[in-house]
């Protein structure tokens, strides 16, 4: 389950969308989280459906790898859902019981946020799957460039943020290591009640902590080794540029952001 965690990975493949320059996809993806905030009904999420699913096809990565991410997040979604059903009020009784009451309402809040959290997974999802770490540091640290001018540290907080989604699919890999190997030796993960089951997760805290410390630790002194310095003195090999289809990008994102609010208030 752990393995299936899709968030801070990337999949090499040579297409439009890994093709595009960094700061094209980061632009797109914040006014993506934005645009699908403004969404008050279910035709709306048909455009948010159709740019999504056009992405997809484009970035050429399998569609059973898209959703494989989402399946250690279907608790969460689930959760999602019969809070919102079982909680949101309304005047269209469906059924109760107990002291539950499900209208029609609830069930329209529960679907509508499970499918916003659904979209907002997927999209920002397909960042990192088609960006490079190196890259997305890059178009990060551009796009932050201009808070220099108030010693703002672009370069280091892009580092960070990179380096720490870097970091999500590999103590994942190390978890699931740590794991098997507890229940090797008969640690329970499963059984039990859900303090039971919290519980018997301290035995593998520890020993995750002191790996991701050592790890954390190799990476510094690889760093420092190959005498890194970030900074306005560094130099890529890659120059970031934008061409014809980083526009053509941008112009589908307006027509999806227009298609919504018109959608939406019209």
């Amino acid at each position: 389950m752990l393995r299936d965690i899709t968030i801070g990975q990337y999949y090499p493949s040579d297409s439009p969308v890994h093709r595009l320059d960094p700061r094209t996809k980061l632009v797109i993806t914040f006014l993506f989280i934005v645009i699908i905030f403004f969404v008050r009904n279910y035709s709306g999420y048909l455009f948010i459906l159709a740019f999504i699913s056009l992405v997809i096809a484009l970035s050429k990565i399998p569609v059973k790898f898209i959703f494989k991410g989402l399946r250690p997040l279907l608790f969460i979604i689930l959760l999602t859902f019969f809070i919102n059903l079982l909680f949101t009020p309304g005047e269209t009784e469906l059924f109760s019981f107990w002291f539950f009451r499900v209208t029609a309402e609830g069930l329209r809040q529960g679907l509508f946020m499970t499918l916003r959290l659904t979209f907002l997974v997927t999209g920002t999802s397909l960042l990192t799957l088609t960006t490079s770490p190196i890259a997305l540091t890059d178009g990060i640290e551009m796009l932050l460039r201009p808070l220099k001018v108030v010693k703002f540290p672009a370069h280091e907080l892009a580092m960070m943020m990179t380096i720490a989604l870097r970091f999500i699919p590999t103590l994942l890999e190390e978890t699931d290591k740590i794991m098997k190997a507890q229940m090797a030796r008969g640690a329970d993960f499963e059984s039990g009640n859900l303090i039971q089951r919290a519980k018997s997760l301290i035995p593998l805290l520890v020993p995750l902590f002191i790996s991701a410390f050592r790890r954390a630790d190799e990476l510094a002194m690889a760093m420092e080794a190959r005498c890194y310095r970030g900074g306005d003195s560094r130099t890529r090999m890659k120059v970031l540029t934008m061409g014809l289809v980083d526009f053509a990008a941008f112009g589908v994102t307006m027509l999806l952001i227009a298609a919504v609010l018109l959608n939406t208030y019209l």
